[in-house]
């Protein structure tokens, strides 16, 4: 057997092996002598068919079955024998496998970089300063008044105006692209905050209940592609019911509903120190970002596409899971899978690179976990319950993958705090930072 492995780029070989004439031969006779074994073909009792009816009647079953042992037996004995490890499944293409000729094939191989981390100390990377904002308090206070708006039906004949929260029924079709077609579905959305596609609330407007409306509009593009195909909608919609908001005074009657708060005052004062370490989250958060696009940016490395793919999987799910807590779909945005992966393939491939970095700072700086470590994290997901506690230490203490999932997370912290009090790091306010 011949194997000519070649490197296409630093995440993918191509591995060639080509398989000698004699094996190939054993192992169609073997193929075949199976077959006639089992063969009923008319005329002829089970396993008595005569070779060259087999021949003539198996030849594409006999492809099949050789081929696909010639791959198990050869490949990743190939692989294991040139140390090339895939981190997913090989692509082959293959000759057309015939009796007294070698059986050459190929396979595609996506495997890890070698990541050679040397850029990493003294990153230069700009934190934002946390400033106190009221305003957001009062924006979050609106936000609960409407949460606990009352929802008043409206009288028979009356119209839908701007801040009326609709329920309806739409279907929508798209020509040309049954993909997008869709059934009768049914919504519930409030008319002039522009959730939906645009347009469309504008088009309710006026319409009472029981009331049918059809009307075209453009859909969004995917991915923001410039030489995107613009597609128009066909709406159909009728409106089921139409209720106003009745909203609720912001005093103390209104604090009291939120728990022990006997005043508004106290009310505000709790958000605001809320809304104090939610922005310092986010700051915090923010940071650890840059700074391991920094680590990217000073590290530049190929990832394999498989990963890419994962990846975005991943995030995609997330953002329906997300829409769906929300009574939200991917189509009230305008977007569709291909449009998500187009448009999120980037930030993909960057959370791609950065684990791979991370993980290789893991290596070169040592970094471990400590029972301490393991400890600390615990207590930090119990947040306090002590009963809470006990399960999660019995939990990771039967469950290896999940404990080994923690201590992945752990170190990879641990990376980015290394990367962190390392870095050249400059305070700076909300708007130098979208300025840099």
């Amino acid at each position: 057997m011949q194997v000519h492995v070649e490197d296409i780029s630093s995440v993918q070989k191509k591995i060639t092996i080509e398989i000698p004439v004699d094996r190939v031969n054993e192992e169609i006779d073997k193929a075949y002598l199976a077959i006639q074994k089992k063969a009923k073909l008319q005329g002829f009792r089970p396993g008595k068919a005569p070779m060259h009816l087999i021949k003539r009647t198996y030849s594409d079953a006999m492809r099949d079955d050789v081929m696909r042992r010639l791959y198990q037996q050869t490949l990743y004995k190939a692989l294991d024998e040139h140390k090339v490890e895939p981190i997913d499944s090989p692509t082959i293409e293959s000759d057309i496998l015939e009796p007294g000729v070698p059986f050459k094939y190929s396979a595609m191989i996506e495997v890890m970089p070698q990541i050679l981390l040397n850029d990493y100390a003294g990153l230069v990377v700009n934190r934002e300063i946390y400033v106190a904002k009221p305003d957001n308090i009062d924006g979050e206070l609106q936000r609960m008044q409407e949460n606990m708006a009352q929802m008043i039906p409206l009288d028979e004949g009356a119209k839908i105006e701007t801040g009326h929260v609709v329920s309806i029924d739409y279907s929508v079709t798209v020509e040309g692209s049954p993909e997008e077609t869709s059934g009768v579905q049914t919504l519930e959305a409030e008319i002039g905050t522009n959730r939906m596609i645009p347009g469309f609330e504008e088009q309710l407007i006026g319409l009472v209940a029981g009331e049918s409306k059809e009307f075209a509009l453009p859909l969004p593009t995917a991915g923001d592609e410039a030489d995107a195909v613009a597609k128009t909608g066909l709406f159909s919609v009728t409106i089921k019911e139409i209720k106003r908001k009745e909203l609720p005074g912001l005093d103390d009657e209104f604090a009291q509903q939120f728990g022990d708060y006997d005043t508004m005052e106290n009310l505000r004062d709790k958000m605001a120190e809320y809304h104090e370490k939610n922005e310092k989250d986010r700051i915090e958060n923010e940071f650890r970002e840059r700074i391991i696009q920094a680590l990217i940016e000073k590290n530049q490395l190929d990832v394999p596409e498989s990963m890419v793919k994962r990846q975005l999987d991943y995030m995609f799910e997330n953002l329906k899971n997300r829409l769906k807590s929300q009574q939200m779909s991917l189509e009230m945005m305008g977007l569709d899978a291909e449009g998500f992966r187009a448009r999120f393939r980037d930030d993909a491939v960057n959370k791609v690179k950065g684990g791979l970095l991370l993980m290789a700072l893991v290596e070169k700086e040592n970094i471990s976990v400590s029972d301490d470590d393991l400890a600390a994290h615990y207590e930090k997901i119990a947040a306090g319950n002590t009963d809470m506690l006990d399960r999660i230490k019995e939990y990771y203490s039967t469950n290896q993958n999940a404990k080994n999932s923690i201590i992945s997370e752990i170190k990879e912290n641990k990376a980015i705090s290394y990367l962190i009090d390392c870095a050249v790091v400059t305070e700076v306010d909300a708007e130098q930072l979208k300025a840099a």
